[in-house]
């Protein structure tokens, strides 16, 4: 399947083999023993602490600008009718802003709807040059628990980003904070994914995370400050998103090889993209 404006790009090195990480994906019927791992285990428990000590000590000088999102899903951001009002954004796990000050620079008709469970980076977002309260509502909000229509009116929103997001949420919440998405979209609007894929070097290369028992559950680990990653098999995404009521519009792996010349490394990064219409 391919989402609209045209195929999904893929970057595959003809030399590329995804890495060997035991079982790719669990069913949603699997995820007995993983939700108790998972949502008991200290770094997922303390998960806000340590992304606010995250951006306390990084303050937005760690991620970079996503200028990519214009290019890969320019049609869900456009508003192709000429109005005076463009599309209502909601971003769920907004950072510093990398992927909402991007957007709102090429689409200028975008409102935007901004939240993260850090009360830092929310602090960061309103510091920004560019924030706007006009064209921003920003707020401190942890999705999995906390009802998104208390700062969003409900049915409203055409386009929710997850950007990295999911992947730092307990597997057992992930249900959750998609429910919450849904009582803010409009009927036949869409939520935009982009996150680790599983194989990815951070998760399988010698000395990263699967190799130095940071593992909280399947394919879900903690970091060295703290903070915690998931990595997606298509298969365990597209079970999750259609399980709380989504359709597949697209979904595809992203593969690139990146060469780290002054450290003498080669990194395969794997990173899922997707699409999903609320019915």
């Amino acid at each position: 399947m391919h989402a609209a404006g045209g195929p999904p790009v893929r970057v595959s090195p003809s030399n590329w083999a995804a890495p060997r990480v035991g079982r790719r994906y669990l069913t949603i019927g699997c995820w007995t023993s993983l939700t108790s791992n998972s949502e008991n285990h200290h770094y997922s428990r303390r998960s806000q602490q340590y992304w606010d000590k995250f951006y306390k000590l990084h303050n937005n000088k760690f991620f970079k600008d996503r200028h990519y999102l214009e290019k890969d899903w320019r049609s869900y951001f456009d508003d192709e009718i000429e109005s005076s009002n463009g599309k209502v954004v909601l971003e769920v796990g907004c950072g510093a802003g990398n992927t909402i000050f991007p957007l709102v620079t090429t689409f200028p008709k975008l409102y935007i709807h901004a939240c993260d469970f850090s009360p830092k980076a929310i602090t960061l977002v309103k510091s920004h040059e560019n924030y706007s309260a006009k064209k921003m509502n920003v707020f401190v909000c942890d999705a999995a628990k906390d009802d998104l229509s208390d700062n969003v009116t409900p049915f409203t929103v055409d386009v929710v980003t997850l950007i990295f997001t999911l992947s730092a949420v307990s597997p057992s919440k992930m249900a959750s904070v998609l429910e919450n998405c849904k009582q803010v979209l409009k009927p036949n609007g869409h939520i935009l994914l982009r996150d680790y894929a599983v194989g990815d070097s951070a998760q399988v290369n010698p000395v990263k995370l699967h190799d130095r028992n940071q593992m909280i559950s399947e394919n879900f680990y903690f970091r060295g400050d703290g903070t915690c990653s998931f990595y997606f098999s298509e298969a365990y995404a597209s079970t999750l998103f259609e399980s709380a009521g989504f359709a597949i519009v697209d979904i595809n792996t992203y593969c690139k090889e990146i060469t780290n010349h002054s450290r003498n490394i080669t990194m395969q990064r794997r990173w899922i993209r997707a699409i999903f219409s609320c019915s």
